[in-house]
């Protein structure tokens, strides 16, 4: 019997539901006895980054203010998939409203489980290729971005000094490398 099959599944509930996630409580019978536990799941949709690269080699990144460690982070641009739309269509979403800028040269890079400990979601990673800026950023009401362009040399530097530090944001330079 496979690892998975051996975990069976009780019950569900949902507990409470936000804007941007929900969370569950999930009711399993342990594999090893006949005792039942309680594990608690984030349910998102899926998220999407992007890796905008200029003709010029620059990666166009956005400093912006984050609420859960109350610190400014420097990022790529990212965001919520909405209901109905694909990873690609959230991906060039979210790099016109954060940046302003866009591209017609798009690669999937591919996705990663932010934590599957107690997260259901995935977050897909994108290259957009000659991105060229032509919008002013059209952050949501709560956002606030600065749009910074770094030559591509220097990630790793930004990466290995804290400049960097989202962990999806490293992982998904590490899959643009590995590509």
């Amino acid at each position: 019997m496979k690892l998975a099959e051996r975990w069976k599944r009780i019950s569900t509930k949902v507990l409470a539901s936000f804007r941007i996630f929900s969370i569950r409580e999930d009711r399993y019978q342990l594999p090893r006895h006949e005792k039942e536990a309680s594990f608690y799941v984030l349910e998102s949709s899926d998220w999407v980054n992007v890796i905008p690269l200029t003709e010029q080699g620059e990666v166009v990144l956005i400093r912006q203010f984050r609420f859960g460690t109350e610190n400014v982070t420097l990022e790529i641009p990212g965001g919520i998939v909405d209901p109905g739309h694909t990873p690609l269509i959230a991906a060039r979403k979210e790099l016109l409203e954060e940046t302003g800028y866009a591209s017609d040269q798009w690669d999937y890079l591919g996705y990663v489980h932010p934590n599957p400990a107690f997260l259901n979601n995935r977050c897909h990673s994108f290259l957009a290729k000659g991105v060229k800026r032509i919008a002013e950023a059209a952050p949501e009401e709560s956002e606030e971005f600065e749009v910074v362009l770094v030559p591509y040399p220097e990630i790793k530097n930004l990466i290995g000094n804290e400049g960097i530090t989202h962990s999806l944001v490293v992982c998904a330079f590490h899959l643009f490398e590995l590509k």
